[in-house]
């Protein structure tokens, strides 16, 4: 069965979400009112509404580092996570953690990126050389 993933969240500003989201990371506007706004976020539909943003706290455990739970994100082959890592490090984007590989060498092997869009959620954007490594252990 085939799906897409569909997920609601808060932001404080329309506007400012419409530069992040579409601009810096390139997904395309879709229905909106004046009190939210969905986009494709990479083939998955996220919408965004004005309100307060989820709490977070730097409690997930990721090697030697705490990122901030809960986030969300997704999975790119390798080429296109390494286009949308250039991408962000041109638009200037302070990373939770930088782009960096995790697991090297190992079959669970992958690229991992943590950053906040402008409120404060965070997103996790992992990179594959293989999307059948991604259940590796």
């Amino acid at each position: 069965m085939k799906s897409l993933f569909h997920l609601a969240f808060h932001v404080t500003d329309l506007a400012t979400a419409r530069r992040f989201y579409g601009d810096t990371l390139g997904c395309a506007e879709g229905r909106s009112t004046d009190t939210w706004v969905d986009f494709d976020f990479f083939s998955h539909q996220i919408s965004l509404h004005l309100g307060e943003p989820f709490k977070t706290t730097r409690t997930g455990r990721v090697g030697e580092h705490l990122v901030p739970m809960p986030h969300f994100g997704l999975v790119l082959q390798l080429a296109d996570w390494q286009a949308l890592a250039v991408r962000l490090q041109a638009a200037g984007t302070v990373f939770v953690l930088p782009p960096q590989v995790r697991y090297p060498g190992e079959p669970a092997e992958q690229w991992t990126m943590f950053f906040c869009d402008p409120f404060g959620n965070p997103i996790e954007i992992k990179g594959l050389a293989s999307m059948a490594s991604l259940y590796a252990s």
